[in-house]
């Protein structure tokens, strides 16, 4: 399954975003450890967290601070997948590494589960619901049957009764229930696991940015502005913001803007259209919700390939959730917030060793904190303990991702994506509409024939003779 980046505090604390940042460390002098990791976001966490509990010494550079950016701007959904599809997935690289990638990001969703309960949380939820646009009733249960038999994953398929009862809007068809997938406050858990990877030993530096890197040699040469650093092993963990110094890997990745929004306190009237607590997904990834706050909507849904002011999205979130939820009446959306995530061409995120010393972890863009988590550790490991299950991403390579014309093509895709699940929809429903209309029109047909039939049967009168029939002349 995928997650857009965007975030916001479960406990709806807005003061949280304007607290004044603590005082930030920054690397000043020379410095020589086993592992450096460029990028202090989710990935580059767990490598440094899981690579010093390992034994390695390990330094972190983040150009600004801690989960600046996408890391810090999740809606906090935690379950197993990827950004494509599980059908694609078996094709590009076989039905048994499927099911072991799969199992990969279930352990990465473990993973964060683990680690959430060392992490204070003003809140967290269980369960998550993947809803369907369209009618899929006949392709829900194999698919059911391939998550549960073949790759081992809890679920329950929804009809469409259950999922209206719990979402009520006519826009969802049948859904896929995650009981094991939960929520947690992003920001707070990106801050959290920077303080476990200190206290594993790791050292983070923020305000740091890697200004050049030597790859060549046993021993990587990474410049700072104001130091220099040596490490057997350099980790770039920065996403799309890695900078000139490797323009050439962050030009391999799409960057994606994901805006979201939290509405006023609706009461009520929130409660009568929507009881379920989880999380909610569209089939087309077009959508994304949940309740914070009792009784507010966290929503997440413009995306864009440019950068832009946040609170400009907040009209079109607010049109959104009219859409969907109508009932609602008028909504208002009062913060709007946003990340950039960088997407791959091949929509499987970058994990593994792209030459000696050299490793990558990036391409998380739709991809979930599962899979994060699962590629820190897999990074971790192979440095430290010769792991070589990261090869099992080998099949999907850097692409360039097109440049500044990718991105006007992936904006046209995405409005083209967007449009064609709205008419999609749109036919669905209409054929819903004509389904119930003709079960009412037989209803009707089969009650009119049934009173007919209970009627007593009209008496026959035989016809009269003609005068003047019979009689002689």
């Amino acid at each position: 399954m995928s997650e857009p980046s965007t975030s916001g505090t479960d406990g709806h604390d807005v003061t949280a975003w304007t607290e004044p940042e603590p005082e930030r460390k920054r690397l000043t002098f020379d410095l020589d450890v086993d592992v450096c990791v460029v990028g202090a976001g989710l990935a580059g966490l767990t490598v440094a967290r899981e690579a010093a509990r390992l034994g390695a010494s390990v330094a972190v550079l983040e150009g600004r601070h801690v989960g600046w950016n996408a890391s810090g701007h999740t809606l906090g959904t935690v379950m197993p997948g990827f950004g494509v599809p599980l059908g694609d997935l078996i094709e590009r690289v076989g039905f048994e590494d499927a099911r072991e990638i799969w199992a990969l990001s279930r352990h990465g969703a473990d993973y964060v589960r683990a680690t959430a309960t060392l992490i204070p949380f003003s809140a967290y939820s269980e369960g998550a619901l993947e809803v369907s646009n369209v009618d899929v009733g006949e392709t829900l249960i194999s698919r059911l049957q391939m998550l549960s038999e073949d790759f081992d994953t809890e679920v329950e398929g929804w009809q469409v009764e259950r999922v209206r009862s719990e979402l009520k809007t006519p826009r969802y068809f049948h859904g896929v229930y995650y009981p094991k997938a939960f929520q947690i406050d992003g920001r707070k858990y990106v801050h959290g696991l920077a303080d476990l990877a200190r206290k594993a030993g790791a050292r983070l530096y923020e305000d740091t940015p890697a200004v050049s890197l030597d790859a060549s040699g046993i021993r990587k040469r990474i410049i700072t502005p104001q130091a220099r650093l040596r490490a057997a092993h350099v980790v770039l963990a920065g996403n799309i913001h890695l900078g000139p110094a490797m323009r050439r890997l962050s030009d391999t990745l799409l960057p994606v803007w994901r805006y979201a929004g939290v509405t006023v306190p609706l009461g009520e009237r929130l409660a009568e259209v929507m009881t379920f607590q989880g999380s909610v997904t569209d089939s087309d990834g077009i959508d994304h919700f949940r309740i914070v706050g009792g009784d507010r909507l966290l929503w997440s849904s413009p995306e864009t390939t440019w950068p832009a002011r946040p609170q400009r999205f907040a009209a079109r979130i607010e049109r959104r959730i009219a859409t969907i939820f109508p009932k609602l009446g008028k909504v208002e959306v009062t913060d709007v917030f946003g990340g950039a995530t960088g997407q791959t061409v091949h929509g499987m995120p970058q994990i593994g060793e792209v030459r000696k010393g050299l490793w990558v972890a990036s391409g998380f863009g739709r991809q979930g904190l599962n899979t994060a988590a699962m590629a820190g550790q897999l990074i971790a490991r192979s440095i430290v303990q010769g792991d070589e299950r990261w090869r099992l991403f080998s099949p999907f390579e850097l692409v360039w991702a097109g440049g500044r014309t990718g991105r006007v093509v992936g904006q046209a895709v995405s409005a083209w994506h967007r449009g064609s699940s709205a008419l999609a929809g749109a036919f669905a429903r209409y054929r819903e509409g004509a389904r119930a209309r003709e079960e009412v029109r037989e209803r009707r047909l089969a009650e009119a024939n049934r009173q007919a039939g209970t009627r007593p049967p009209r008496k026959r009168v035989p016809p009269r003779a003609h005068e003047g029939e019979g009689k002689a002349g």
